[in-house]
Parts: C-alpha cells; sequence; structure tokens
C-alpha cells in the first residue's frame, strides 16, 4: 500500500499558499507542483516549498501526482477538478464545488468511475462535527446564521451566497437532513439574507456579507430543550440545553479540528486518498450544498447579478 501521496496545488492565491503549507508539513504527503495561471505568481510559491511550478495545467498534471488540491477561484473549479480527476487523480476542491449542480453531478460521476476520492472544503462542518452537534437525534427547531468579512476583492467571482453563505448551508443540511421546501431571500452579490422552511418545518434564518463593518460568524440553534448558541469570532459558547457540548477553544488543548480545520481537512483528504475510504465532505455533500446556494440566488434575483458585476468591476479597475 502507498504511504505517501504526491500533491499539486491549483491555484498560488492566499488559500493556495495555505494549503501548500499544510501538505508540506504533513508526513504522508509530498507537495510536487504548483500551478496558476500567472506563472511568476505559481513561482513564487513553488520556491517557498521548492516544488516545480506551472502555468501550464496539462503539464501541472503530467508531474507525478497522485492528488490535486484546487484552490483557484470558484469559477475555474469544475474545469480544473473535471480535468484532474479524468486524469486519474484523488481531487479536494476549495468550495464551492462548482457553480451548477450538474457540474458537480459531472464530478462525481468521473470520481465514482475512477475510483478516486473526491473531498470539498467545507472547514465549518470539521468544528461542528467536533462539538458533536450531529450526534444529536433531533432537529434545531430554528437555526440562525450570521457570517460577514470585510471587503477584500478576493472570491468576487461569485456571489456573497456561494462564497460564504455555502458554509452555514452545508452546516444545516447535515443538521437537519431536511430539503428546502420555502424560500425568500434578497440582497445584492455582496450581501444577501434569505429565510427558509425546511421539509421538516425548521425554520432558518441565513445572512451573510462581504461589505461588513466588523468580522461576523455566529450560529443559534433553537431546540425544543433548549438553546445553543456559538459566536466563533469572539470564541464564546452558551448551552440551555440538557446535552453537553464537547467544544474546547482552548488553542494548546483544542482538537486539531478546532485548533486549525484546514489542517484537520487535508489531514483527512490524505488519509482518505491513501486507504480509499470517503471523505468526511464528499462531492455529493458539495454539490447539494450548490444546488441550495443556487435556490436563494434565484429567489434573491442574484442568480446571475454577481459574475456580471464583478466582470464590470475589474474592467473599471
Amino acid at each position: 500500500m502507498t504511504t505517501s501521496l504526491s500533491v499539486g496545488v491549483a491555484g498560488a492565491g492566499v488559500f493556495g499558499g495555505y494549503h501548500a503549507a499544510k501538505y508540506d508539513a504533513n508526513p504522508h504527503a509530498r507537495l510536487n507542483a504548483i500551478f496558476d495561471i500567472d506563472h511568476n505568481r505559481a513561482q513564487a510559491l513553488g520556491s517557498r516549498f521548492a516544488a516545480p511550478a506551472f502555468s501550464n495545467f496539462e503539464q501541472f498534471l503530467d508531474a507525478g501526482l497522485d492528488a490535486v488540491i484546487i484552490a483557484a477561484p470558484a469559477t475555474a473549479h469544475f474545469e480544473l477538478a473535471e480535468s484532474a480527476l479524468s486524469a486519474g487523480m484523488h481531487v479536494f476542491v476549495e468550495k464551492p464545488i462548482s457553480l451548477e449542480p450538474e457540474d458537480a453531478d459531472r464530478l462525481i460521476s468521473i470520481a465514482e468511475e475512477k475510483a478516486r476520492i473526491l473531498q470539498v472544503g467545507h472547514q465549518e462542518r470539521y468544528v461542528a462535527a467536533t462539538a458533536g452537534l450531529f450526534n444529536r437525534k433531533r432537529s434545531p427547531i430554528k437555526i440562525d446564521c450570521i457570517r460577514g468579512t470585510g471587503a477584500s476583492g478576493r472570491c468576487e467571482d461569485v456571489s456573497v451566497i456561494l462564497d460564504l453563505m455555502v458554509h452555514d448551508i452545508d452546516i444545516v443540511r447535515k443538521l437537519t437532513g431536511a430539503e428546502i421546501k420555502n424560500v425568500s431571500a434578497n440582497g445584492t452579490p455582496h450581501e444577501a439574507s434569505a429565510d427558509l422552511t425546511l421539509s421538516n418545518d425548521t425554520i432558518v434564518s441565513l445572512k451573510a456579507s462581504r461589505r461588513a463593518s466588523a468580522p461576523q460568524r455566529r450560529m443559534t440553534l433553537v431546540y425544543q430543550d433548549g438553546i445553543i448558541d456559538f459566536d466563533f469570532i469572539n470564541r464564546e459558547i452558551s448551552n440551555t440545553t440538557p446535552v453537553a457540548i464537547e467544544l474546547d477553544f482552548d488553542q494548546e488543548n483544542a482538537p486539531l479540528a478546532l485548533r486549525d480545520p484546514l489542517s484537520f481537512g487535508a489531514n483527512e483528504f490524505v488519509e482518505a486518498a491513501l486507504n480509499g475510504r470517503q471523505p468526511i465532505v464528499s462531492g455529493a455533500d458539495g454539490r447539494e450544498a450548490v444546488a441550495w446556494a443556487r435556490m436563494i440566488e434565484k429567489s434573491a434575483g442574484i442568480y446571475a447579478q454577481g459574475l456580471e458585476d464583478n466582470l464590470l468591476e475589474r474592467k473599471r479597475a
């Protein structure tokens, strides 16, 4: 059995650099290639880790890789993942897995045909799982999620729904196991809110902004037997339910999933690829999150507006 995974990172931006560092530090992985359409950027990141740099994706795939980490802009996720999977490589793709559910279906199909691992970077799932939230048999009767960041210019090739809100969508889906019955949403490509009624009658409120005056990341779960409230920015938790929440934010003693979710996800991907087991967040999970996000975008009337506005902003810049 192979005990080491040859890994390449596609996308040499900020997040690509984070991923490269995690795989370079993993004892069961070898960081062997960096790809970016900007060759200077690929070389800059490659030089940090003594990894060859490529600006041609086909040449990158021919660099003796077992797996590819896709940390490029979201609009490129599907095309890069399709090529890597078709070439017989395991793929970790940052969220969203694709822009359309049908494209995600294609990736899932190729991964199954090639018997390759397809994992999606919904990191918040690791935190919720470590807390034990998914162990509860009952679903919350109400869920409120707020997520906000300041303007950075990053990830604006898609709307805030596919960029930020999609994290909370993934957790809500896992918590409830339900589907959307009704949706009412409004907003802009950079700030949006949605009210959902799910098939199990859970009421969900989702708000996301990348024009927030201060960072926000909060989730409130209302159960029949109490309320669990997470403030991830201030690292505070309140819980009035009778079920203990195992969530220790202490940096020294906390589980890796809380201290460093990106490292935890990288480790999980390497283990899944080497041992042939399904990852925590599968391609199917990523597909359903995109399907919900697109429903919300359509309700808000910003289904394609985000892409169009972003292109106009880039032309003006």
